[in-house]
């Protein structure tokens, strides 16, 4: 997608502070980050939300899940606990559409942000 921000992040195209790169995903630190560890994972792949998630693509987003648990213990948050967050469509608050979730940590959250 030619005017996807998460695209051109997966394509190097804008710079970012990666955490995790495979294959198959990206995780990097939120620019305007919520929380003293926040950090967005996505997959290099494009799909655009959760409603495009299908049986052809549900793999990257297991391996998504498989890779948040080791990305949470690199940062220091895995044991103290952190939230996953993803945001489906305008009205949730989703601003980019390409499927992303945020790890939020290290710091107690507030139940509000669940």
């Amino acid at each position: 997608m030619q005017d996807c921000v998460f695209c051109k992040i997966v394509e190097n195209m804008i710079p970012s502070n990666k955490v995790y790169e495979d294959d198959t995903v990206v995780a990097f630190r939120d620019i305007n980050p919520m929380a003293p560890v926040h950090i967005i994972v996505i997959p290099k792949e494009h799909i655009t939300g959760a409603n495009d998630i299908c049986p052809a693509n549900s793999g990257v987003v297991a391996h998504i899940f498989e890779v948040i648990p080791k990305i949470a213990a690199a940062e220091g948050v895995a044991e103290s606990g952190y939230r996953i967050i993803s945001n489906c469509g305008k009205d949730a608050g989703q601003t980019v559409s390409h499927l992303h979730f945020h790890i939020l940590g290290g710091t107690q959250l507030p139940l509000s942000l669940a």
